[in-house]
């Protein structure tokens, strides 16, 4: 998709804006055209005071009641202001450092203010509010304001100029890759138009027009591309054939719990897999806590067992460690002498040089570690077995990597997203399915509640009991800090709000993916060791960290997340044995959004969840419940769009069908493994 255009090429745009563009990994036109908005900020309606009350974030039309105060502290000041609405609401404005407000709100002037709200005890507060005439709110409202993903040094304001700037100089940059039969039967918005709406878009209904024809588009050549790999990894000769080891089934038997049935029966397809003509690609795809972390150790066992090396990628250092910690004390516990080992990327040197000495002559049979496991100075002895997950998709790039070392290894990959089968059929076309739909009878049912803004102070209590307890608790925010073009809480500010609330013997702090590695990691562990007893975080927790001292997971903003992430974030909690409890924050006041939330209140079965999500949101819900942890799409969403996936599934079929091998190659060839959103890479 990408070409060779500069940014440069842009009028407006210098050394130092393309530097700046270089943090959001844009170097070209072609780029930065294909950098979509991640939201929009969407300007409804005013609503009445009360109305905006129960929410935290709106628009309300007042009248200016009494002269505007502002108040010095030291450097700064701020400004505060009293509106009414005319039907007996009154709410509170605040703004810093914006003295000059005095002489623009005279008591008596009408407005439209738009911004942040916070119940200050019975009264409402909002905060840092935008200002408009009614007429210039007027010609704002409806309309979609795109918000992309910024860096450092950047503005939204900046990002929409110079995209504004593209489409002007290069209107054509961008083409289509669909062959031209599937365009004329399956879109009806060329993509040229599309691409600019998606952008700019001129309605509500011009925007869903336009992230449905990228969508299928994306889906389009995503599932081509699975097609192509399956064609060619089913007919690849297994040259490591693990045979069945009577010791595998020994420690079965003696672990300290029952394996569920559908534990046993995956285990047994895996087997057959290892030991099969072909090499394997299988999924394991089980609910959260279901299990699969123990059937991926017994692969590994009977892997080392039959003389060969087997390696687990986890998403994180942290979850790497839990994992080479939770197998040497299984081991040993047996009474299992086989050598692991752990490889990460903040290993020192003389560690690193140690532990490919130790992997390549073969004396570490089972290896755990993060994406170091595939750098090129890794040489392994007799690799047979990666187990992944799905958020490190094991996929073309990485088995293109170790084939150029002589390996063809089987490839295991681990999901805990539920998702319809018929769903996971199209997406993981290039893989076996086994699902593992049961969890272990031992396990303590997480208790739900869906609540409004009004219960915060309840819940911060709650946590505070349970922090007295012993345990731990996350809370989950959609943003990383306050923006003015977004609503919803975010983790700065939270976490510093929470340390005023809770006693100052909790330690509070925050986590969120613009962190560097190596400070998220720390946090982690920190947190893994009840060092921090409240971790504020974005839905980097979805992965990669597992405390089962954690009982509590309070979701803000709840609705602006899709159920199946909101179930995965609700599997952080409920990993030990204490009973525990998740509180979804319903911030919107919307009833539609609360009868969503209510599904989860109701079951703590993923798959359920799943099937529910897909019957109840439909092609035109395009803000704020977009899936985070389901393969990372740039704009298609599989929930969202399952109506989208299933057509391009069909569509490819027809394709594959009727085009000939001149065509197909054709076609292909402006395909690659890295070309297709990165997802197979």
């Amino acid at each position: 998709m990408s070409g060779q255009t500069p940014l440069t090429a842009l009028k407006g745009v210098g050394e130092k804006r393309a530097a700046n563009f270089l943090k959001l990994s844009i170097t070209t036109v072609e780029e930065l055209m294909a950098c979509y908005p991640r939201t929009y900020d969407h300007f409804l309606p005013p609503v009445s005071i009360e109305e905006a009350s129960a929410c935290t974030f709106g628009a309300v039309c007042g009248t200016v009641m009494k002269q505007v105060a502002v108040r010095s502290f030291g450097t700064k000041n701020m400004t505060a202001a009293e509106i009414g609405d005319g039907q007996g609401g009154k709410m509170r404005l605040t703004w810093f450092n914006m003295p000059y407000l005095r002489n623009t709100l005279k008591p008596g002037m009408r407005f439209v203010f738009r911004g942040r709200i916070r119940l200050q005890g019975k009264t409402a507060v909002m905060e840092q509010p935008q200002i408009f005439t009614l007429g210039a709110y007027e010609e704002k409202q409806g309309t979609f304001q795109p918000v992309y993903s910024l860096a450092a040094g950047i503005k939204n304001s900046t990002v929409s100029r110079t995209m504004a700037q593209a489409f002007e100089q290069f209107p054509d940059l961008l083409l289509t890759m669909l062959p031209q039969e599937i365009q004329k039967k399956y879109t009806s918005m060329p993509y040229g138009q599309a691409l600019y709406q998606i952008h700019f878009p001129s309605d509500e209904r011009e925007l869903i027009a336009a992230h449905r024809r990228l969508a299928f588009e994306e889906f389009f050549r995503f599932i081509y591309q699975i097609r192509l790999l399956r064609s060619s990894v089913s007919q690849e000769e297994n040259q490591c054939r693990i045979s069945r080891r009577a010791e595998t089934e020994d420690l079965m038997n003696s672990l300290p719990f029952r394996l569920t049935g559908a534990q046993k029966r995956t285990l047994e397809e895996i087997r057959e897999g290892l030991a099969g003509p072909y090499v394997m690609s299988r999924m394991i795809q089980g609910d959260v806590g279901s299990g699969k972390t123990i059937v991926a150790f017994l692969a590994l066992y009977e892997t080392a067992l039959a003389g060969y090396q087997g390696v687990m990628m986890a998403p994180t250092e942290v979850l790497a460690r839990q994992h080479y910690q939770s197998l040497n004390r299984l081991f040993s516990e047996q009474g299992i002498s086989l050598q692991t080992e752990l490889l990460t990327g903040s290993m020192k040197k003389k560690e690193k040089r140690e532990a490919y000495e130790r992997i390549a002559a073969g004396i570490s049979s089972i290896i755990i570690g993060t994406h170091a496991l595939i750098q090129e100075a890794v040489q392994y002895f007799r690799l047979a077995l990666v187990i992944t997950d799905e958020q490190h998709r094991f996929g073309v790039k990485q088995r293109r990597v170790l084939s150029e070392k002589g390996y063809l290894p089987h490839v295991l990959v681990m999901s805990a997203t539920p998702i319809p089968r018929t769903l996971a059929m199209i997406l993981y076309g290039d893989l076996e399915l086994s699902v593992m739909d049961e969890l272990p009878a031992d396990r303590l049912p997480i208790k739900n509640c869906v609540v409004n803004i009004r219960y915060r102070e309840k819940a911060y209590q709650f946590i505070q009991n349970e922090v007295e307890k012993g345990h731990q608790a996350y809370v989950v925010c959609p943003m990383v800090e306050a923006s003015e073009l977004m609503d919803g809480e975010n983790v700065v500010d939270y976490a510093r709000q929470l340390r005023q609330v809770l006693p100052a013997s909790v330690r509070v702090e925050y986590l969120h993916g613009k962190m560097k590695e190596e400070q998220k990691d720390a946090l982690m562990q920190a947190f893994s060791q009840n060092e921090i007893q409240v971790l504020v975080s974005t839905t980097v927790i979805e992965v990669g960290i597992d405390v089962p001292n954690a009982t509590v997971m309070m979701i803000e903003n709840a609705e602006r997340f899709g159920l199946a992430s909101l179930h995965q974030l609700r599997g952080r909690v409920g990993r030990g044995n204490a009973q525990s409890y998740c509180i979804l924050v319903n911030c919107s006041g919307n009833e539609e959004a609360q009868k969503r939330l209510e599904i989860l209140n109701q079951s703590n079965d993923g798959f359920f969840i799943a099937s529910e999500d897909l019957k109840l949101r439909g092609p035109g819900e395009l803000f704020g419940v977009r899936q985070s942890g389901l393969l990372s799409f740039r704009i298609g969403d599989v929930y969202q769009d399952a109506d989208l996936l299933q057509l391009a599934s069909e569509a490819v079929e027809e394709y594959l069908a009727t085009s000939s091998p001149e065509e197909q190659g054709e076609f292909s060839g402006g395909l690659t493994g890295e070309s297709v959103l990165g997802i197979m890479s």
